[in-house]
């Protein structure tokens, strides 16, 4: 009989409350991904196969990562780390129970769906931090809730203004009250790590700068258990201290793996899955490699695929009992197993000639994918056998263009950039919900309820995440902070809106109280 770990924490909401109100609970009501609902009894047990790793207490808010017959899928803190498993329906309710219930009549439970599993960098953070490009699991979906659903005239309040940060359009991560960011400084690329206050911690060199006025640094930093990863834009992946910047290790990937350098050179943020540190070189047998997190060696390369390397970040999910890599290489979206390195899959239908910039989105056993360039998109279903994988289109479109902006999917509804203003796909149809110009072309994330839409030239709006839509309720224009677009995207975490323009970092109050 397994001992039972009890619960440490309050669970991590890892989608946004979405106001959807649904039925009682049960195995009639809709209860759908995104949606909020109550723990009804004490102790309701969250099961991983067979084994309880949680009981939760009457009246714990709770958030549907997955919903899959009788059983919602959730994460919730145990032993100090996050972990997900799947609670039954009849736990549930839409309203917090105001009175002692009885314990539902235990009943034969259905067979337990999976779930996709975070990478260590994800699992580990928590609302207030932010640990690797586009945030927990990869989403561009804040933990955040709380916050402004209007803001003022001339925009929410500026609470300060970093300077020294470099030229290039890296994010910003959130980890262990500091924020991370990467830019050129003369002959360097520096990784940068400054306090909440926006004052300087530590700064540390990351091989050249990028020349000939490219824009400087590209990938944004990933934080995993104290550690600092980051690749630049010549191929350089470093491995620093979080806390002081100094370096444990450093491998060129591109002469590593017989890469080569890309147009505007490599733009990947690196993924940390497990021990692994996942990039992509584009060598022969190497599209896709895996360094040990530890001391940069090699782990696994991707056999059986050599596509060159283009601008976007891999993800990580499982479906059917096999863990995944996935990453929008020049030729287009591909698999590999997250073990071994095996080539999986392939889909290229999203992929143009010129620049494949946006991460792929998973949900539910299907990948979406789209660029620019006249080109679009489309979403393929993953199946596995076994060890094997293969991919099949289900839908194509040219209503999602997206350049380098990326895209969400919230509530089934896929929000993005699309050529010069934003689109709006069903998810499971590839349906067109709305176009419209917006602020123009630029990135977006998500928070409690809205996106965060932020332009080439440094113009903001905050937009209701409906998919009737593309309603602005809040606009405003971040001072210039160098030459050139604004192409590094926004953050919202700990309450705040983060947005970078070369050597300036602006963060934004946008608590609503």
């Amino acid at each position: 009989m397994h001992k039972l770990n009890r619960l440490c924490a309050g669970l991590v909401i890892v989608s946004s409350f979405l106001g959807i109100a649904f039925a009682a609970a049960g195995e009639d009501s809709k209860l759908a991904a995104g949606d909020t609902c109550f723990v009804s009894v004490d102790n309701a047990p969250v099961q991983l196969g067979d084994r309880v790793i949680a009981k939760l207490p009457k009246g714990e808010r709770i958030t549907a990562l997955k919903v899959q017959g009788a059983w919602v899928g959730v994460e919730v803190r145990v032993g100090g780390e996050n972990q997900r498993g799947w609670i039954h329906k009849k736990f549930l309710q839409s309203e917090p129970p105001s009175s002692p219930a009885a314990a539902p009549k235990e009943e034969e439970p259905d067979p337990k769906p999976t779930i996709p599993v975070p990478s260590a960098s994800s699992a580990k953070a928590r609302p207030g931090e932010w640990h690797q490009w586009r945030g927990p699991n990869r989403e561009n979906k804040s933990l955040e809730t709380g916050l402004l659903a209007r803001w003022p005239p001339g925009g929410p309040k500026l609470l300060w203004t970093a300077r020294g940060c470099g030229a290039g359009f890296a994010s910003v991560i959130v980890a262990d009250g500091l924020i991370y960011t990467a830019g050129d400084k003369g002959q360097n690329c520096m990784i940068i790590a400054l306090d909440l206050d926006g004052q300087l911690k530590w700064e540390t060199p990351n091989g050249a700068a990028l020349p000939g006025g490219t824009g400087g640094s590209h990938g944004t930093p990933t934080f995993d258990n104290g550690k600092i990863y980051h690749e630049n834009c010549h191929g350089d992946v470093v491995c620093l201290d979080a806390k002081t910047g100094q370096q444990n290790w450093t491998v060129n990937i591109l002469r590593k793996f017989g890469g080569r350098n890309i147009g505007w050179a490599l733009s990947e943020s690196v993924l940390v899955d497990g021990d692994n540190v996942i990039c992509t070189p584009g060598g022969p047998d190497a599209s896709i490699v895996a360094l040990n997190k530890h001391t940069g060696e090699t782990v696994w390369t991707s056999k059986g695929l050599s596509d060159p390397a283009a601008y976007a970040s891999p993800i990580v999910f499982e479906l059917d009992g096999l863990r995944q890599i996935c990453t929008f290489t020049a030729r287009g979206v591909v698999g590999v197993n997250a073990k071994t390195g095996e080539f999986l899959w392939r889909y290229d239908r999203p992929a143009n000639g010129t620049a494949n910039c946006a991460t792929p989105i998973y949900a539910n056993g299907f990948v979406f994918a789209a660029s620019a360039y006249d080109r679009g998109g489309g979403q393929a279903r993953i199946t596995v056998r076994g060890n094997k994988a293969s991919a099949t289109q289900t839908w194509e479109t040219r209503d999602m263009m997206n350049h380098h902006g990326d895209m969400v999917l919230v509530g089934g509804y896929i929000y993005g950039n699309h050529g010069n203003g934003w689109s709006c796909l069903d998810f499971k149809t590839g349906k067109l919900m709305y176009y419209d110009n917006g602020i123009g072309k630029g990135s977006v994330t998500y928070a409690d309820g809205m996106l965060y839409c932020y332009n080439e030239g440094g113009g903001v709006a905050l937009v209701r995440a409906t998919p009737q839509q593309h309603e602005i309720v809040g606009r405003f224009q971040i001072p210039r902070g160098g030459s050139g677009p604004t192409w590094a995207h926004p953050v919202v975490c700990g309450g705040r809106l983060y947005l970078r323009h070369g050597d300036c970092l602006f963060a934004y109050d946008i608590k609503s109280n």
